[in-house]
């Protein structure tokens, strides 16, 4: 899944794709560059931020899908939280809905999705983003991060939605201390027994810095660390911002993997 943040204060790539001509050439470039999924955002999540109104997330997005959806062959994702940007989104093409808030924040989102019959990501997540990450505390991260995504499992299929169309998110970086977000991903296979695709972003987030130290370079090293590990836990997609450096990553997680199968 490749990111396509259209807006001018996300945390890696804030206002590089903020006009509609450079984020549709993104997405066109990530598709190019192998992307399957092109993850559209026109509000940003990093600890901290404030919501963006409505009608603006509806101005940054609708636009960009619209043409992407009619450019490219692989599926657009919309990242929200806000049932009606969702439906505009998926009316101007989107056909899948990512939403951090796991149908919480919007009482309106899961009709919306279950309506529109797409497959929709729950994401656990701490709070909201302006509080995530003062202080997060859990008794046993892994544990609870799970027992969330279940109650979000059933939550969704009680409001119409399909299981086959729901894929989970532990959250990296959402509420997560350095320690909580390396043992999810250490511990990744742990969510294999929801029966549901996993989802992982690890892509340039904090904790690698906290890691490795600053620096740009450093953080998409550490993003590839993070994408093997994720690979070789039985991750079934990674939301990264450099597509065409993880599927290298990916080509050679997944050679490792199947060797023991290999006939040569």
């Amino acid at each position: 899944m490749g990111i396509l943040n259209v807006t001018p204060d996300s945390f890696s790539d804030g206002g590089l794709f903020f006009r509609k001509r450079d984020a549709v050439a993104h997405g066109e470039a990530m598709a190019a560059a192998g992307a399957d999924i092109i993850d559209v955002g026109g509000e940003s999540s990093r600890p901290f931020s404030n919501p963006v109104p409505v009608h603006e997330e509806i101005r940054r997005v609708v636009p960009v899908i619209e043409e992407l959806s009619k450019k490219l062959p692989v599926p657009i994702s919309i990242d929200t939280t806000k049932a009606e940007v969702a439906r505009q989104a998926l009316e101007a093409g989107a056909c899948l809905v990512n939403d951090i808030g796991a149908l919480r924040l919007d009482p309106a989102m899961a009709d919306v999705v279950a309506g529109a019959g797409v497959p929709v990501i729950l994401m656990h997540m701490k709070g909201i983003p302006k509080t995530m990450q003062i202080n997060p505390r859990y008794r046993d991260v892994v544990q609870e991060v799970k027992e969330f995504l279940a109650d979000a499992i059933q939550r969704a299929e009680r409001a119409g939605i399909e299981r086959s169309k729901i894929i989970v998110d532990p959250g990296i970086g959402f509420g997560k201390t350095v320690r909580h977000n390396l043992l999810l991903i250490r511990q990744l296979s742990e969510f294999h027994s929801l029966g549901v695709p996993v989802l992982v972003g690890p892509s340039r987030k904090s904790f690698i810095s906290k890691v490795l130290g600053p620096g740009n370079q450093t953080r998409e090293v550490g993003t590839q660390a993070a994408v093997a590990a994720i690979a070789m836990g039985g991750g079934h997609i990674v939301r990264v911002h450099d597509v065409k450096r993880t599927r290298q990553i990916l080509k050679v997680a997944d050679a490792i993997r199947n060797s023991a199968t290999a006939n040569e």
